[in-house]
């Protein structure tokens, strides 16, 4: 080959810029772009609903939890100060981090506050304090604070999906992916433009924890994750807002959240609006572990025409094998492990019929007729209602008595689930089961008025705890 003929193979020169890379947004600016774009979209009238419903019950949970010993211990650790937000109930005034703590960790102390089930996650805990705290800071309006909610708990919820059933191995996905809530809902109320809401995000991640083994032993520390969550979304967002930078692919990255915590190397999120996450939690019907529920509701359909309970020889429970690992305690003396006790919640259930707050005083605690059932009492995986969790948390409960006979009850969804929801009739008598006895009747009613006519208030300032 000649010269020449070699020339006529080279491409001619150009002046033409090689194509671009089209960098694909990363899972934090996906969900940054998906709640700056809602903004211009009215909340639709269901979504709006479903909002004010998760913070009635979001306050029904946090009330009688602020005069638990885990969250009374914290605020007299703390003595919090003076500033623009407050406590629930006390409406004492503190700064917005200090309020996020202590009511994120009021509001889960009590084993009272709501679940996605399909996640393993108690969405309203961290979210709601860190709306209430910013809010109160901003002294927004009651339809901005319901906006805040709704995206914090959808991005939150989307997460904790994306991360699996693995994650809540040994996380408390309450703790981790509430710190992604708390902080989409504090970057709701503060505007933030896409980069900086997807920053927050980013930032949440690198702060988020809370370990099971905190409630597997003995402990009063689970609340605490809540709370955390709570404050740290609250400052992701703050600080994201004045230039602090996150790492954007701090969910997916090789060694990002969805690794580390779950060996997910692909997190993506996805759904999200479809439907809003919101309009699908679980309202908690008992005040214990929400693993115990189906169990629970179980027991007590037998109560209700089953044998006496001296009659009562032995109980077996047959459920999922999450509950049992969680829940499988089989003696417990303290309340906080009471609350994560198959045997002891069945028990009570059939001894007092019913498995709320004085299911764990002291004396239900110590109540003969409880022990001595929880002494007859067994659990074990059943693999066919294994298999159908976390989108059903089915129980089996079988009762024997002393003459042979067999009673057995199964229930394939809990009490609150989306599909046996607790009505808003349903709804407000929790609250005011809950509520009056630390606060009183009148004062119970006036901040029930303002709570479900929270779309129209104008300023969270006019909701008065006082």
């Amino acid at each position: 080959m000649t010269d020449a003929e070699a020339l006529t193979d080279v491409a001619p020169p150009t002046d033409a810029e090689p194509p671009a890379v089209v960098q694909q947004p990363t899972a934090v600016q996906q969900l940054a772009e998906f709640a700056v774009a809602r903004r211009a979209t009215p909340l639709d009238e269901d979504v709006r609903h479903a909002a004010v419903r998760a913070t009635v019950d979001w306050v029904s949970a946090t009330v009688p939890g602020a005069d638990t010993r885990a969250a009374r211990a914290l605020t007299e650790a703390l003595d919090p100060g003076p500033g623009a937000a407050r406590l629930i109930p006390s409406g004492r005034a503190t700064d917005v981090r200090t309020a996020a703590l202590l009511n994120g960790t009021a509001a889960h102390a009590a084993e009272l506050d709501d679940i996605y089930r399909d996640a393993f996650y108690h969405p309203g805990a961290p979210t709601i304090a860190a709306a209430f705290a910013v809010a109160d800071l901003l002294d927004a309006s009651g339809e901005d604070f319901l906006r805040a909610v709704t995206i914090g708990y959808e991005i939150g919820a989307r997460i904790a999906l994306a991360t699996g059933p693995e994650h809540y191995r040994n996380w408390h996905t309450t703790g981790t992916v509430g710190t992604f809530g708390a902080a989409a809902a504090a970057a709701e109320l503060l505007r933030l433009d896409t980069g900086p809401f997807a920053g927050a995000l980013a930032l949440a991640a690198t702060m988020a924890a809370g370990l099971q083994q905190t409630f597997r032993s003995p402990s009063t520390g689970k609340p605490l994750h809540a709370g955390h969550a709570a404050e740290a979304g609250v400052v992701a967002a703050l600080a994201a807002g004045k230039g602090l930078a996150g790492a954007l692919d701090v969910l997916e990255g090789p060694a990002g959240f969805g690794v580390a915590t779950a060996g997910v190397t692909d997190l993506s999120v996805s759904g999200l609006g479809d439907p809003f996450c919101v309009t699908a939690t679980t309202v908690k019907y008992h005040a214990c572990c929400g693993h115990t529920f189906a169990a629970i509701d179980a027991a007590l359909e037998l109560r209700a025409d089953g044998p006496g309970l001296e009659e009562i020889t032995g109980i077996e429970i047959e459920t999922y094998g999450t509950a049992v690992r969680v829940a499988g305690r089989v003696d417990p003396t303290e309340a906080d492990e009471a609350r994560f006790s198959l045997a002891y919640t069945v028990a009570a259930a059939l001894v007092l019929g019913s498995v709320r707050l004085r299911a764990f005083d002291p004396s239900a605690l110590g109540d003969p007729a409880i022990r001595n059932l929880m002494a007859r009492t067994t659990a074990r995986v059943d693999p066919e209602l294994d298999e159908l969790a976390p989108g059903r948390r089915a129980a089996r409960v079988r009762i024997t008595d002393r003459h042979g006979v067999v009673r057995e009850r199964l229930r394939l969804t809990r009490k609150g689930d989306p599909e046996d929801p607790l009505n808003d009739e349903e709804l407000r008598a929790k609250y005011d089961e809950l509520v009056p006895p630390f606060i009183g009747r009148p004062r119970a009613g006036s901040i029930a008025g303002a709570l479900w006519e929270l779309p129209a208030l104008p300023r969270m300032s006019a909701l008065d705890w006082g």
